[in-house]
């Protein structure tokens, strides 16, 4: 299994989590098979998410798209604040 592990500050986690709920980049269709998302209990303002999925080709694809479609779109995610950390991991046990 492979997870797609996304750090980043964010202005508002509610505004945050309904555009993550809008799904813009089809999470079903591009091969998540589950979800995880936390947050630091010392800092509302920021949120991690991880995305799992079968292959690796999945995972970049996605990445791939985040970054195409809605990291660098205000519109399409409001709450963003900075760039996103991300890095593919896989999974050792």
């Amino acid at each position: 299994m492979y997870t797609l592990h996304i750090e980043h500050g964010i202005n508002d986690f509610g505004l945050w989590k309904q555009a993550f709920d809008r799904d813009p980049v089809d999470r079903g269709a591009s091969g998540v098979i589950g979800h995880r998302i936390s947050r630091p209990v010392d800092d509302s303002h920021y949120v991690v998410v991880e995305l799992d999925f079968n292959e690796l080709s999945q995972a970049e694809q996605l990445l791939a798209n985040l970054k195409a479609t809605v990291w660098n779109s205000p519109a399409v995610s409001p709450a963003l604040h900075g760039a996103p950390q991300t890095r593919i991991l896989e999974s050792a046990a």
